[in-house]
């Protein structure tokens, strides 16, 4: 795919409402399924399910599959999700500069 900006193939990667949030989850340790969905309440097993599977796809998550009964599967970043790092920091980082002035802002009404 053309992109006119280097950021649309950012955003065409893990834009979306779920995609940065699962990749930030991640990268405190690997987590199964269900505990992703603990921490996010509020996506639904269906997108949750889409959503890891897009990122496993783009070569971000690794998917871990143990043979076990009932089988145990885990999601953890790869080295290429890995490099996401500093992006989803400055995300967090500028995040909380939001709220705070959101804050501020409902403050002065």
């Amino acid at each position: 795919m053309a992109y006119n900006i280097p950021v649309e193939a950012t955003l065409e990667v893990m834009g979306g409402k779920w995609k940065a949030v699962i990749l930030c989850h991640l990268d405190k340790g690997d987590k199964r399924t269900s505990e992703l969905k603990r921490l996010m309440p509020a996506i639904t097993q269906k997108m949750l399910t889409q959503q890891l599977r897009e990122l496993e796809e783009v070569g971000l998550v690794k998917r871990q599959i143990f043979e076990q009964v009932p089988p145990k599967v885990v999601y953890s970043l790869t080295d290429y999700g890995w490099s996401l790092k500093p992006v989803l920091d400055a995300m967090c980082a500028w995040g909380e500069k939001h709220i705070q002035q959101e804050a501020e802002i409902k403050m002065q009404h």
